[in-house]
């Protein structure tokens, strides 16, 4: 009877673990990414009484629960924010704590610190792959990622520039001839925008175009010759002359020519469209129908986003973006033995198998969903249920010691 003492005591301490491990679980019901833990009891060694083997067996009451941390999916939570991220699927966030040591989380609100380094809500640093021009590297270790605060992105010269349009078919030589000009900006090394224009004109020879490619006098410190020449087109409107073997005409500034001081440039004129020409003569109107030209002018960071997979974005006046980095992910095969140190991040033990960091949707590991965070796991309705049941179980092992309390009593009585 008296082991009821130890065994009831075991009991009480067993339940209140439980009930501190339900009440952390309600404290981060709003926690992103928090995984709710769960308890797993267990009863001690029995002793056997009498003569018989086994015939009769005590407990020796419950053991310190052991608690497990319950790693399945939250719901989505989406925020609009841009830098929030939640992993959709296995794996964690690798980030860097205190002393350098490796962690890795599921809490996917992360921000930007003074150094412009990509770090967690609480101030880890979130590791992965820094991009260089923009091409991301993932064959070297992982490491902090620092986006370009305040940067200005530098200009990109014009090299090359194309026009999609149509000349209409039924134009004259004339006299008058029919005439038909486009026009594109293009960019020096210093970012300054000059218009090229293009000048077409009905030649007398059937399906012959001349052309006059220019740049404004008042952009250059003397008058750069046009580029000149003649597009034939077949009877089917198609283009038969250049070929796509010919050089595509070429504007060429020699160095010193820039008003502004930027250096010379060679820029090509690219009538095809890998093997399909750009400009057609049909009995359709004049008309261009697309430009593009792969320079830019220099632009001010306006943004820095994390978008889908974890591709680190960072935005530009210009309107342009340009991936600065791309968040690591790490897979580990039994997750339930990495232990919790606070700020929503765990650490591996010696228990846990060895994590494997890759990019996001390979290997096993989720996918990365940017503008959202993974809500807690946390289940109010069971929590309480589990609090009900710990309250209880208090309450029935509270009155086994009352009663054999009594029960002791009664029994120094009897010497009496």
């Amino acid at each position: 009877m008296f082991s009821s003492f130890s065994t009831a005591l075991s009991a009480l301490n067993a339940t209140s673990i439980a009930i501190d491990v339900t009440g952390n679980n309600l404290a981060n019901i709003d926690t992103p990414g928090f995984k709710a833990s769960s308890v797993s009891f267990y009863d001690l060694v029995t002793q056997s009484l009498g003569s018989g083997l086994g015939e009769t067996q005590v407990g020796f009451g419950v053991g310190s629960p052991i608690t497990l941390t319950q790693f399945t999916q939250g719901a989505e939570q989406t925020t609009n924010g841009p830098l929030d991220v939640m992993i959709q699927g296995d794996g964690f966030f690798v980030v860097k704590g205190p002393e350098n040591a490796t962690e890795y989380t599921r809490g996917g609100s992360l921000k930007v610190d003074a150094s412009g380094y990509l770090t967690t809500a609480t101030g880890e640093q979130v590791q992965g792959w820094p991009a260089t021009n923009g091409v991301v590297n993932t064959n070297v270790p992982v490491s902090n990622i620092q986006v370009p605060i305040g940067g200005v992105k530098a200009p990109v010269a014009t090299q090359n520039f194309s026009f999609d349009l149509n000349l209409n078919a039924a134009s004259t030589a004339g006299p008058p001839p029919s005439t038909f000009s486009d026009s594109i900006n293009i960019y020096d090394s210093l970012g300054e925008a000059h218009t090229v224009t293009v000048d077409f004109t009905k030649n007398a020879n059937t399906g012959q175009w001349d052309y006059s490619l220019s740049i404004p006098d008042a952009d250059v410190n003397s008058p750069i010759t046009p580029v000149t020449g003649s597009i034939t087109f077949a009877s089917n409107g198609t283009m038969s002359s250049p070929l796509v073997t010919d050089t595509p005409p070429q504007l060429q500034i020699p160095d010193g020519s820039f008003t502004d001081g930027a250096a010379g440039m060679t820029v090509n004129w690219n009538l095809f469209n890998g093997q399909t020409p750009r400009i057609t003569q049909y009995a359709q109107p004049s008309a261009p129908s697309a430009e593009q030209q792969d320079g830019s002018a220099a632009a001010q960071l306006v943004d820095v986003a994390i978008g889908n997979g974890g591709s680190v974005l960072a935005q530009y006046s210009d309107g342009t973006q340009t991936t600065v980095g791309q968040l690591a992910m790490a897979t580990v095969r039994n997750p339930e033995s990495l232990i919790a140190v606070g700020n929503n991040n765990y650490q591996a033990t010696g228990l846990t198998a060895l994590p494997a960091i890759g990019t996001p949707g390979t290997g096993g590991r989720g996918t990365v969903v940017g503008g959202a965070v993974e809500a807690s796991t946390v289940d109010i309705a069971t929590e309480f249920t589990n609090l009900i049941v710990y309250q209880r179980a208090y309450q029935a092992n509270a009155k086994v010691i009352t009663t054999v309390d009594q029960l002791s009593q009664e029994t120094i009585n009897l010497k009496q």
